[in-house]
């Protein structure tokens, strides 16, 4: 796993757009909100995701997940290593990361999210 591998996860996922900040950080959002951050420039962390209450406190009892610096208090943990998850649960991870912030957007906002994913009616004729 890396950025680019990341990258294409998290872009795949409905309305999600990304931007670098903070100099050297890619974080991608839905809504204008945060979902997942990846360090491009080595440090403690490599990735943060927002996670759910009870899940919050499962991961940070695994090896390599601690409290996310800045962001703990809205329950975000971040993965000291590019291993410290397997690859499809990461990947589970950071959809469940977009589905919480989409839930607590605006019903005007989450809607039109949702309305992207459904595929335009065919061309007539």
């Amino acid at each position: 796993m890396d950025v680019e591998w990341v990258r294409a996860i998290c872009l795949a996922l409905p309305g999600a757009a990304e931007e670098i900040l903070w100099e050297s950080e890619l974080v991608f959002k839905v809504g204008g909100k945060m979902f997942c951050v990846v360090s491009l420039e080595p440090g403690s962390t490599w990735l943060s995701f927002k996670a759910d209450e009870e899940s919050f406190a499962e991961l940070l009892e695994r090896p390599g997940i601690v409290p996310a610096p800045y962001l703990a208090r809205a329950k975000w943990v971040a993965l000291e290593t590019e291993d410290a998850l397997p690859p499809g649960e990461l990947k589970e991870r950071l959809e469940r990361s977009w589905r919480l912030v989409v839930d607590r957007l605006p019903k005007k906002a989450r809607e039109r999210i949702m309305d992207s994913r459904r595929p335009a009616p065919p061309a007539r004729g």
